[in-house]
């Protein structure tokens, strides 16, 4: 049996720019979310589709070169996220939505970009 590396390995970039990713990284596309409509005594009678913006978050490390300024007001962006599964997760139309706070310690910033539409791409 063949083994296939699924996790581990992401290259993150904002805008064409490689970013130096750290740790775990999330994402969601925006799909709808479903959510059971229950009744007072505990039937679920249907559903109803709740919107949830598609965004991609996790932290990256602040290599001294890093204009967290321009980070922080980006707008417009797209932002990619390949993953080691062969997988590309793409955010377009995407800002910042985190606080764009640094930590001098490990020189890391959690990062989260949120956008209009996320897309799965597969290799």
């Amino acid at each position: 049996m063949a083994t296939q590396r699924l996790a581990g390995f992401i290259q993150l970039q904002t805008n064409g720019e490689i970013q130096d990713a750290r740790g775990d990284f999330s994402y969601n596309l925006g799909a709808m979310k479903r959510e059971a409509m229950q009744t007072a005594d505990g039937r679920t009678v249907g559903f109803k589709h709740t919107p949830q913006t598609p965004f991609i978050e996790g932290e990256i490390i602040d290599r001294g070169t890093l204009d967290l300024e321009g980070l922080v007001n980006g707008e417009d962006l797209t932002i990619t996220l390949k993953l080691a599964n062969g997988k590309l997760i793409a955010l377009y139309e995407a800002s910042f939505a985190g606080e764009g706070t640094a930590s001098t310690e490990d020189a890391k910033i959690p990062v989260r970009w949120e956008g209009t539409s996320a897309k799965e791409i597969k290799s």
